[in-house]
């Protein structure tokens, strides 16, 4: 190891004005940008001080393969909602015997939200926590997080969305700061002010990563970033286009049941005119593939929808379809307030769910459901199907 690259250091406060809640302070967090690399080229670091001989073991990652349509990587993991628990050990050891290239985190990372900041947690936080005047977190969570996870982060590059539980609200209305703080974001590569959003390419695969916990209509930064970043999305040289955020539009679960309903009324006309072919979301701890659907119907040009929130949380897993009798949610309980966008979620205008709010059976558009821990690994073998659509 010759090169050597020098980076900046900071340190984030987790702050509430609330007598009786712990502050916290954490440690040195180093970020360093590496410059000049290779394509599919396998390099070895180390990070740390040598002139005070305080460096780490010796770590590896591959970067990943130029953006062509013929080449990809040759596995990407994709997990949401991991936490820290004993799911989540079976989990990671799944995933380090799959050997990614890519690894991308859907959000709900650490779950340093389930506790007090006296490190008190529940399986639960507001069946158990409903007095308390903030969300609290307890912020070593993340850092037990990532000692657990160095073996896999640490040697495979990893992207992440923020999702509900990154939010972490604190004193002047302060969210995401240790998620925007411990992680590095593409986000001024992509054209991004924010590290809510962000777009990168994988080989010939493009990913957008996206936020509803921050402004997404139509007037949004937000809003006008995805149309250009889309706009401007060459099929020819990456013919997959993938989005990636954390609550999903197309779920059947009664959890979270059309929860983001006003993002999807925001956004969803958008990656259907651009053709997105895959949307991976989190948030619902089950696991859930749509077929190719638009507005709720089929459509042989709309993405397919994969709910992969079933990472190990230490969250109850979804059990229960809006479908089941007796069992869809009420209307105006279903909304995020966290979302925002008010109420979004009105009855189906047509199909066997026409007049009604959920489908009185498997809504046709749902292709598969599973109640279960686990990921999913993405393998592309052929050209994207929405290139040859839309073109």
């Amino acid at each position: 190891m010759s090169n050597e690259e020098v980076g900046y250091s900071l340190v984030y406060n987790q702050l509430y004005a609330f007598e009786g809640l712990q502050n916290y302070t954490s440690g040195i967090i180093h970020h360093v940008r590496l410059t000049g690399l290779e394509p599919s080229t396998l390099y070895q670091y180390q990070c740390g001080d040598p002139y005070i001989s305080a460096m780490s073991d010796v770590f590896y990652f591959r970067t990943m393969p130029p953006s062509s349509p013929t080449n990809y990587p040759h596995r990407v993991a994709v997990v949401g909602d991991l936490g820290l628990t004993d799911n989540t050990s079976t989990t990671f050891g799944h995933l380090l015997s799959n050997h990614p290239d890519l690894l991308v985190l859907v959000g709900g990372i650490s779950y340093a939200d389930m506790y007090l900041t006296n490190g008190t947690g529940s399986d639960c936080y507001p069946c158990s926590f409903d007095e308390s005047p903030i969300h609290e977190t307890y912020q070593p969570r993340w850092d037990y997080w990532g000692r657990f996870m160095q073996p896999l982060v640490a040697n495979v590059p990893t992207m992440l969305v923020g999702g509900k539980h990154e939010i972490e609200p604190q004193a002047e209305d302060q969210i995401f700061v240790s998620y925007s703080s411990r992680f590095a974001f593409p986000s001024e590569e992509s054209g991004s002010s924010s590290s809510a959003y962000y777009s990168f390419n994988a080989g010939g695969i493009h990913f957008v990563i996206l936020n509803p916990y921050t402004y997404y209509d139509k007037s949004s930064d937000q809003y006008e970033w995805l149309e250009a970043d889309l706009y401007n999305v060459n099929r020819n040289v990456t013919p997959w286009l993938v989005a990636v955020w954390y609550p999903p539009w197309y779920s059947t679960f009664k959890a979270r049941y059309r929860e983001a309903e006003c993002m999807r009324v925001e956004m969803e006309d958008l990656l259907y005119e651009h053709g997105v072919d895959i949307v991976f979301n989190a948030h619902v701890h089950a696991y859930e593939r749509s077929n190719r659907v638009y507005n709720y119907s089929l459509d042989p040009c709309g993405p397919v929808y994969i709910t992969v929130g079933d990472g190990g949380s230490r969250e109850d897993i979804a059990v229960t379809h809006a479908d089941d009798p007796d069992e869809c949610p009420e209307p105006s309980t279903t909304a995020d307030l966290d979302i925002g966008g008010g109420f979004c979620g009105f009855n189906f205008t047509s199909g066997p769910g026409a007049g009604s709010f959920c489908w009185d059976r498997q809504p046709e558009y749902s292709a598969y459901r599973e109640s279960s821990f686990g990921h999913g690994i993405l393998e592309v073998l052929y050209p994207s199907l929405s290139q040859h659509l839309f073109r």
